[in-house]
């Protein structure tokens, strides 16, 4: 891994080991660029998650929406369409992708996508209104989660390519930690400057940032140096896809992470839930945005880099006690919630928000890691395909049955998902070491 230049020097500084044995899971000529690439992979990474954070469906969509007068029902559709669009597809996505030999130019173009679906909302801000501007919005996020669908299938696999095994979390966590030091500063934006007349234009501003951020990470991922791989036959894209689901029957190992994946949802579904308790108790308050945009973003500046270390050293690890943490939190603001107790406090939810949100990046790393640790070549890409398909679909299962909490109140429903994260945990406990 030789490469002499600052590139080599920041790295070794940044990864801080010797080990010959590094590059046994990647070709030799790629083991030569792993430096380079290691930085090309942390920066579009880093500007993807910026966009991420910019469009935020949680937090920006809505609120676009409602300032447009767009129909109430269209919320809804937000989220599940965000990430289940960007799954369910990828079984018959990733038929397309195994067979390019050079698959970083599959993470451009659906970077490039996302770019031009934001800054259509951005255009429809501006221009439209009422239920023409919700449709408009909610057919661009339509458009904006496919394109991500196929990003999601190609990083994965240029990630197993073109950096060892040893080095891969490090890349998921700096790049997230580097994100979350801007979203610090956006989220101190929103909270000193609150302009009330001009709050649809904030929103505007933001997504026409991440418009920006999204073309800016295709053009640095496109300056990876990857080298061919394997690729199959020309089957039919379905026929294919159905085939590969056979995997949950074939494969233990990967069925239990599928499994353990779907209950590790908690982390993600339960965060919404906190927003909407903190409106509940303390009212729409302006600056409260602020405050859960500033510990969604400490927390990733903080805990992501630990989190990769950690999922290099035991990814399943990384799921089991990040589990437990998002589990244990929700049984807190259950009984905060059930007493009546502190949660009228400004800070208190924000703060336990700071440590799901850590959590949840635990999660995230630790199953991202492990999945791309599980399996080599298009075995990878397949695991990627399946996995995300069938978590979309719970996805869009467990958004459906949401609106039960309605009639439960938010305390009950996170219960019932942090009870999930208990058996999640669980799951991961008994999963194997990946790569072993």
């Amino acid at each position: 891994m030789q490469q002499s230049s600052t590139t080599q020097v920041l790295y070794d500084k940044l990864v801080n080991e010797e080990d010959a044995r590094v590059c046994t899971a990647i070709a030799p000529e790629a083991c030569q660029q792993v430096p380079g690439n290691f930085f090309r992979l942390i920066v579009s990474h880093f500007l993807s998650k910026l966009g991420d954070a910019c469009a935020n469906p949680k937090i920006v969509l809505p609120w676009v929406l409602e300032s447009l007068s767009a129909p109430a029902y269209l919320l809804g559709f937000l989220v599940p369409i965000r990430e289940s669009g960007s799954l369910l597809p990828q079984l018959v996505l990733a038929s397309y992708i195994r067979r390019l030999p050079i698959r970083k130019y599959a993470w451009s173009l659906g970077a490039l996508v996302q770019g031009l679906c934001v800054l259509g909302m951005a255009a429809v801000a501006m221009l439209l209104s009422g239920a023409l501007a919700g449709f408009s919005i909610v057919g661009l996020l339509v458009l904006f989660s496919l394109a991500r669908g196929l990003s999601s299938v190609a990083a994965k696999d240029v990630l197993g390519k073109t950096i060892p095994k040893t080095r891969r979390g490090r890349v998921t966590g700096w790049s997230a930690s580097a994100a979350g030091s801007v979203t610090v500063a956006l989220a101190t934006g929103v909270i000193v400057y609150q302009p009330a007349d001009n709050v649809l234009g904030a929103a505007t501003v933001l997504l026409l940032l991440a418009g920006v951020f999204w073309p800016l990470a295709a053009l640095c991922f496109m300056g990876i140096k990857e080298y061919p791989g394997e690729v199959s036959g020309g089957a039919n894209a379905l026929t294919e896809a159905w085939q590969r689901l056979s995997i949950l029957t074939r494969d233990a190992p990967f069925r239990r992470f599928v499994i353990t994946r779907a209950l590790l949802l908690c982390s993600a579904l339960t965060a919404p839930y906190y927003v909407a308790l903190a409106q509940q108790y303390l009212g729409a308050q302006s600056s409260l945005l602020g405050f859960f945009m500033l510990a969604s973003g400490l927390a990733s500046l903080l805990s992501a880099p630990f989190w990769g270390r950690f999922a290099d050293v035991s990814s399943r690890r990384v799921m089991m006690f990040a589990a437990s943490m998002s589990a244990a939190l929700g049984l807190v603001v259950f009984a905060l919630d059930y007493s009546n107790i502190g949660l009228s406090q400004l800070f208190t939810l924000p703060l336990l928000y700071f440590l799901l949100t850590i959590s949840h990046q635990g999660v995230r790393v630790g199953r991202k890691t492990y999945v791309v640790d599980l399996a080599e070549g298009n075995r990878r890409t397949d695991y990627v395909a399946v996995s995300n398909s069938v978590i979309g679909l719970v996805l869009l299962l467990m958004g459906a049955s949401g609106a039960l909490a309605s009639a439960f109140g938010y305390g009950v429903a996170i219960l019932g998902l942090s009870l999930a994260g208990v058996a999640g945990a669980f799951m991961a406990f008994r999963l194997p070491e990946a790569g072993q």
